[in-house]
């Protein structure tokens, strides 16, 4: 089975050699996103809260475009430059998902994302 490109005009457009999501054998891979408004093309950096709602909706987005859910996610990976911002994030991130099927997850901080993002998440979903 080839893989398939999956990318929707309601999260950011690629802005170098990659996709929004590549679906392949019943997975769907996501690129990370950041806090874009994809109707603009500019960033809304600075309330980590506001950037994690706008992610998280990119990515919502994008599972739609694949006909998946959030029930559909297996893996979540976030990456953060500050760690001790996790109870902000996780009170966005917590009203995605069922807490009893809820997936596989790490939370990694790292000293820069790009374009000077605070967040940016990545996901795993399987058909």
């Amino acid at each position: 089975m080839s893989k398939k490109i999956i990318n929707t005009s309601e999260a950011p457009q690629p802005i170098g050699a990659y996709n929004q999501s590549v679906l392949k054998n019943g997975f769907l891979y996501t690129s990370g996103q950041i806090a874009i408004n994809p109707k603009t093309g500019e960033t809304e950096f600075g309330d980590l809260i506001h950037e994690t709602k706008l992610v998280m909706s990119h990515l919502s987005e994008i599972l739609k475009k694949a006909n998946m859910t959030f029930e559909n996610v297996i893996k979540v990976s976030i990456y953060v430059k500050d760690i001790t911002k996790f109870s902000e994030i996780n009170s966005v991130y917590s009203t995605y998902f069922n807490e009893e099927t809820a997936p596989a997850r790490e939370m990694v901080q790292v000293a820069d994302l790009p374009k000077y993002a605070n967040i940016e998440i990545s996901l795993i979903a399987a058909e």
